[in-house]
């Protein structure tokens, strides 16, 4: 599945009349190549609101289920991968992020488009306000 088919999905909790909100990105932990949290967007002020991966059941082309109604945890700060520049640890630039393409059972992340191709999750270094590091290939 691609984050841009997850963004905009509505997040629902069986035997909850109406969604809890919509998804807004989901947040990935670099080092360890994988989704660790679901943003959405919530309630009468549109407030956003972040659950943890592990609160997520299944992700499908109609909704992200998730098994509780888990309360908003702290997270990482909001980078989204999307559109995000990506530069090589020798500091060539390798284009954009354009998608992310990752496993919804597990979240792991399987590759990264770019600009300049695909980019394997094993080489990714880091990911900070300015760009995406990834190792040179």
């Amino acid at each position: 599945m691609l984050f841009s088919e997850v963004r905009g999905l509505p997040v629902v909790l069986p035997g909850r009349a109406g969604p809890l909100g919509r998804v807004t990105s989901l947040t990935v932990d670099v080092a360890d190549a994988r989704v660790s949290h679901v943003r959405l967007r919530a309630g009468r002020f549109r407030r956003e609101r972040v659950l943890p991966w592990d609160a997520v059941d299944t992700v499908g082309p109609g909704a992200v289920q998730i098994h509780s109604p888990t309360p908003p945890v702290p997270a990482p700060r909001r980078r989204d991968l999307l559109g995000h520049r990506v530069l090589t640890d020798a500091g060539n630039e390798q284009g954009t992020v354009l998608d992310v393409a990752f496993d919804p059972a597990t979240g792991r992340l399987l590759a990264l488009f770019t600009g300049h191709g695909e980019v394997p999750p094993t080489r990714l270094l880091g990911l900070g306000d300015h760009a995406l590091v990834v190792r040179a290939a």
